[in-house]
C-alpha cells in the first residue's frame, strides 16, 4: 500500500506538491514567524521594559531621599 501511494505521488507532482507542499510552506511560515516575535520580545520588549523599571525604580528612590525618615513634607 505504501508503495502504491508512493507511486501515485511519483506519476502527479502536482498532487504531490498540493499534499506535501502547503503543510511544509505552513511549517516555514509558523517557524519565521515566531523567529520575529521572539526577536521583537528580546530586542524591543524586554529593554523598555527594563528601561521603565530602572527609571521608576531611581525615581523611586531620589523621591523617598528627599523627605528622610520621619519628618514631615509640610
Amino acid at each position: 500500500m505504501i508503495a502504491q501511494l508512493l507511486r501515485l505521488l511519483a506519476l502527479r507532482p502536482l498532487l504531490t506538491m498540493g499534499i506535501l507542499g502547503f503543510p511544509l510552506l505552513l511549517l516555514v511560515a509558523v517557524g519565521l514567524f515566531t523567529i520575529m516575535a521572539l526577536k521583537v520580545l528580546v530586542f524591543v520588549v524586554l529593554p523598555a521594559a527594563v528601561v521603565i523599571w530602572l527609571v521608576r525604580k531611581a525615581y523611586k528612590s531620589a523621591k523617598a531621599s528627599d523627605f528622610p525618615e520621619g519628618s514631615s513634607s509640610i
